[in-house]
């Protein structure tokens, strides 16, 4: 097993723990950092540090692309693969595509059911071939409540309004 494939096991425990315990993935991580338990692969820290950035974006495609499916509903171990996945394929750069969906399932495939497989293959397998989600634009860091408030004197041609 790869020193990659390790880290994302161990984000997929972290992730799980965090899940089943109602808890914030990072609390988690800090809990074993405390008690000397720090994941040794740097890239595990990374995962979970960016699921958890990026969670409700995470979740929104999981449930777009989960045909039948809620996310509650599914096994939580998979819930967990997914999450790491989608962050994978719409966040991290240096992972192709088709090696976080095959690392994915290779997961699912020792911690879960035997349906789970094909539904994780399944349901990454549209998250990729939907690519990446648009970039939200930045807010304007210059922009105040100031700048929408009309000008004095101003009035709107539609009275309606």
């Amino acid at each position: 097993m790869s020193a990659r494939s390790k880290a994302r096991k161990r984000a997929v425990d972290l992730l799980f723990e965090a899940d089943q315990r109602g808890i914030d993935p990072l609390d988690v991580l800090e809990q074993r950092r405390a008690s000397g338990d720090v994941p040794s692969n740097p890239y595990t820290v990374t995962l979970v540090e960016g699921v958890t950035a990026h969670r409700a974006a995470i979740d929104t495609t999981i449930r777009e692309h989960a045909v039948g499916w809620s996310l509650e509903r599914m096994p939580a171990v998979d819930r967990a693969v997914l999450r790491l996945s989608v962050y994978e394929l719409n966040y991290e750069t240096d992972v192709p595509g088709p090696v976080a969906v095959a690392e994915a399932v290779q997961l699912v495939k020792h911690l879960s059911t035997d349906d789970s497989p094909g539904f994780v293959n399944g349901v990454l397998g549209a998250v990729l071939a939907a690519g990446p989600p648009a970039e939200q634009p930045a807010p304007d860091e210059t922009a105040s409540v100031a700048d929408d408030v009309p000008p004095v004197g101003f009035e709107p041609t539609n009275p309606a309004v």
